[in-house]
């Protein structure tokens, strides 16, 4: 591990007992104070520290959101994942779990298809926001403000003739999921792929995250895989009852 990485982590964890000063986090390291002004600086600079007045350094509120962002995502994962298998029994086909953070939508959750013809993904792997049904899920239950920033935001690349390429279109995209409740990707981030998504909801009413249908147009057609629609929807609904939503939002 980085010597510079190290010490980073001990002063987070020695924080993490409550305010210290420089003095007692030298001390606590066995470096020099300039040294460990250095870290804080850095820390500090992406809030992972904050100083409480002119001696005092505390933990930051970067890592609250962290830790608060990682635990959310775990219970989702956690809870949802008889959903995501109940699915896939029912269905055959590749199941999703996809949360956005930051700016992107990742895969938190796969169920493998049992056809022999497969889709290529895994779960850490980041999904286009424009061309992707579950990211379609996550953009549109944003506020409208919100669907218009991250639609100038995109770099619209076209990765098969059916990609959106603009933010008005996008935006007409957006407004029809969130009006009919899910999301289809017609070809749109790859050839001979096609999927749905709908939302799963937590105890507010929130989406937290977009469970989708994954299949090849050759295992099943456009048609066929719209027919799976109401059997996705139910799936996710049974996962929002388990994230603990009740049919009414806060």
């Amino acid at each position: 591990m980085s010597q510079s990485l190290d010490r980073a982590l001990v002063l987070l964890d020695e924080l993490a007992a409550g305010p210290r000063t420089l003095d007692q986090l030298a001390e606590r390291l066995s470096v020099h104070k300039s040294t460990v002004l250095r870290l804080l600086r850095t820390l500090e600079s992406h809030q992972f520290v904050q100083r409480t007045d002119v001696r005092h350094y505390r933990l930051g509120t970067s890592l609250f959101d962290l830790a608060f962002r990682a635990l959310e995502e775990r219970d989702v994962r956690r809870s949802v994942e008889p959903a995501l298998r109940a699915l896939n029994a029912e269905t055959g086909h590749t199941v999703h779990l996809a949360s956005y953070e930051d700016g992107e939508v990742i895969y938190i959750d796969k169920v493998e298809s049992r056809h022999n013809v497969r889709m290529v993904s895994r779960i850490g792997k980041r999904a286009p926001l424009h061309c992707t049904a579950v990211a379609k899920v996550l953009v549109a239950a944003m506020p409208a403000d919100r669907r218009e920033a991250v639609a100038a935001s995109i770099t619209y690349d076209k990765m098969t003739p059916n990609t959106i390429t603009t933010p008005r279109a996008y935006l007409a995209e957006l407004a029809r999921v969130a009006d009919q409740g899910y999301a289809v990707d017609d070809e749109e981030h790859e050839e001979h792929i096609h999927c749905v998504a709908a939302p799963v909801r937590d105890a507010r009413g929130e989406v937290v995250a977009a469970m989708s249908l994954s299949v090849p147009q050759m295992v099943l057609d456009l048609d066929g895989l719209l027919r799976l629609v109401p059997t996705l929807l139910a799936g996710a609904a049974a996962a929002s009852a388990e994230c603990g939503f009740t049919g009414r939002s806060s």
